[in-house]
């Protein structure tokens, strides 16, 4: 699953243009580039179902923020790279959650890898 996260980190930079696209200072900077794209809500429900805690020193730093659309990353250099089927696979890829996220099997199953499977045949 940490595995997928990288996949889909590097989908986002590669589809979006925009290299790395969480582009943190540190560890804490790196959260707070995330929340702010995956809001921060969802980060509360995902330490809350495994009973995690934020190092105290993200009180600070985090603040509040709602999930920001991916059509808020699309632009005129990136738009012939974003599909429908790109910003799903992307949106499952980057989830808090390790276990919501598709395995690699599943994740080549997607309709964005249709014309990869089809091509082969």
């Amino acid at each position: 699953s940490l595995d997928m996260w990288s996949l889909g980190c590097m989908f986002a930079g590669m589809i979006f243009r925009k290299e790395p696209f969480f582009h943190g200072h540190d560890n804490y900077d790196q959260l707070v580039k995330i929340a702010k794209v995956l809001g921060t809500d969802e980060l509360f429900d995902y330490l809350d179902k495994y009973n995690l805690e934020l190092d105290p020193h993200f009180d600070g730093l985090l603040g509040r923020h709602m999930r920001k659309p991916w059509s808020k990353f699309i632009n005129a250099e990136n738009q012939h790279l974003v599909s429908p089927e790109a910003i799903d696979l992307l949106d499952r890829l980057l989830r808090y959650d390790h276990q919501e996220r598709p395995s690699p099997v599943e994740a080549m199953q997607h309709p964005y890898f249709a014309p990869v499977r089809e091509g082969s045949n």
